[in-house]
């Protein structure tokens, strides 16, 4: 980074935090939570809540039926409890009397609404509505029907049992929205929304900033009784890329930053990834498992003969040492993913189902390709973002010493997913999140009638065994029995080497010593009702 650039940066960065100091020069510092957002907004309508980043703000202005803690446990929510039938169909919530929308003039004299069951029939009508076509619609797939009971209970039909179906509704597509506001602001519901959550919009400058303030009328409590949240407000900036957004963090001007950037990561941390010295009095880091694997994928109905060949993806998947690049290029954060697809943490995790580093059986098995196919010089492009860039090339670099050439090209992200699910790169580099805490999440992506772009199977890979077992699940209540399947079904696509799994990520937070309660998760969402900064 140049001088110049790193002022101008500073600068405008100074000015636009000075802007919401202006806006909100009535509450003390202690009061109003500062973050910078560097990917972006893309919507405040749950409905579209695809993208970590929205999912984080979203889950301040909405709540569901249930809800999850920081242990990934499902809690009540809306819903103070519920029940199941005896053959796994039937739900049925008995909702809370106590849960108001934000206030808006819309609603009447009192400015605000009670929440009933009929707006979760509203709300959810509206999810699966294809003129509506939300990008959430598909959590509703085994869902039959549902119905308000009363104002205070609602029911859930399902077509067939489904395990995880629980862990679905925890989602913010399934949050619950007023008919009366959404259908008044129409496609500007994205921009002027109307929650249940424990801040409540205030003002939105997209690429700029975005303000909430606290719900006065919020029903959750701490512990001991105080009401919740207990800061006043949440500023976002949205500087654009992550080393002015450290910037901002090391001057004190925001109180967090999450995730670990090449720009600043030897800067925080040591080669082990110990906070370094010098930030001990100032700043704070928590860590733990995050339920995320990165990996590469294949594009198996591609015609580059490199990429039809399972020698060659094997010898991808054994010609790198995952530990050393996770080490010299990550600090130490994240897990190497010796153990096929399912991460650390969920049930179905097996760490004899992938690849260890084995630099001499790669180098025979693109020897034998050679030998089979006539190709002397094995070539294949990898297409990733900036944002991974060392890792594909720590990775090509390994690849040439076992006798294959990586070619990378990087692409903007939007470009790149777009290319993913439209079968246009051969090699890429992709992320898979948890959405649900049930490990079908991830082998749904192996399922022959998800292929992309109208499903998640980016490799078009189809195996009739692993759809068989893939159903089968279904029908199986049992955690351990399911687990078992879970297995063997990332055990066949390990074996047909369809993907490359890195690492199994980490959560890495880092805030100002004065900023308390902000907890961590395995699936890295924000909750701010229990922070306070000192």
């Amino acid at each position: 980074m140049t001088i110049k650039y790193f002022y101008t940066i500073a600068l405008i960065g100074f000015f636009l935090l000075n802007s919401c100091n202006k806006n909100q020069s009535k509450y003390s510092e202690n009061l109003v939570f500062r973050y910078n957002e560097y990917a972006n907004i893309n919507t405040l309508d749950p409905a579209f809540s695809r993208t970590l980043q929205d999912n984080s703000i979203n889950n301040q202005l909405y709540n569901g039926l249930v809800q999850l803690d920081d242990a990934l446990n499902i809690e009540p929510c809306i819903a103070k409890n519920w029940t199941i039938s005896g053959d796994a169909i039937t739900y049925t919530f008995n909702l809370r009397n106590d849960v108001f929308f934000h206030k808006h003039p819309l609603f009447g004299k009192d400015s605000t609404r009670l929440v009933v069951a009929k707006d979760f029939e509203y709300s959810l009508n509206r999810l699966r509505d294809k003129k509506v076509a939300a990008s959430g619609s598909w959590v509703l797939n085994k869902v039959h029907d549902f119905k308000a009971v009363n104002d205070t209970i609602f029911q859930i039909e399902l077509k067939q049992p489904f395990p995880a179906f629980i862990g679905l509704l925890t989602m913010k597509y399934c949050s619950v929205v007023p008919k009366e506001i959404v259908e008044h602001y129409g496609i500007d519901f994205r921009s002027t929304p109307i929650g249940t959550g424990p801040f409540k919009f205030k003002r939105w400058e997209e690429n700029i900033k975005l303000v909430l303030r606290k719900n006065e009328n919020y029903f959750e409590k701490d512990s001991v009784g105080n009401t919740l949240p207990y800061l006043e407000a949440v500023s976002l900036t949205f500087l654009p890329d992550k080393q002015s957004e450290f910037l901002q963090f090391a001057q004190g001007n925001i109180d967090f930053v999450s995730g670990l950037d090449a720009s600043y990561k030897d800067e925080l941390l040591t080669s082990t990834g110990k906070l370094r010295d010098q930030y001990h009095e100032t700043v704070n880091m928590i860590r733990g498992p995050y339920l995320n694997t990165e990996y590469l994928g294949f594009y198996l109905d591609s015609e580059t003969p490199e990429i039809q060949s399972k020698l060659i993806r094997k010898a991808i998947n054994y010609g790198f040492n995952r530990k050393k690049m996770m080490l010299y290029l990550n600090n130490g954060v994240g897990n190497p993913a010796n153990g096929g697809f399912i991460p650390i943490g969920l049930a179905g995790y097996d760490k004899s189902n992938g690849f260890t580093y084995q630099p001499e059986k790669a180098k025979q098995l693109v020897e034998q390709f050679k030998n089979e196919s006539g190709i002397p010089n094995p070539e294949i492009t990898l297409v990733t973002t900036s944002n991974y860039l060392s890792f594909c090339e720590f990775i090509q670099r390994e690849l040439e010493k076992v006798g294959l050439t990586i070619n990378v090209d990087v692409m903007p992200e939007a470009s790149l997913r777009n290319a993913r699910s439209n079968g246009k790169v051969d090699m890429f580099r992709s992320s898979w999140i948890a959405d649900y805490l049930d490990a079908e999440n991830y082998l749904s992506i192996f399922y022959s009638k998800n292929f992309a772009p109208n499903g998640s199977n980016y490799f078009h890979f189809k195996n009739k065994i692993v759809d068989s077992l893939y159903n089968k699940a279904f029908t199986i209540t049992n955690i351990e029995e399911r687990k078992i399947l879970y297995k063997t079904i990332d055990s066949i696509a390990m074996n047909n080497a369809i993907m490359v799994p890195l690492f199994y990520d980490e959560v890495i937070r880092f805030t100002r010593k004065n900023v308390k309660g902000l907890g961590i998760n395995p699936i890295n969402l924000l909750d701010l009702r229990q922070v306070r900064k000192n």
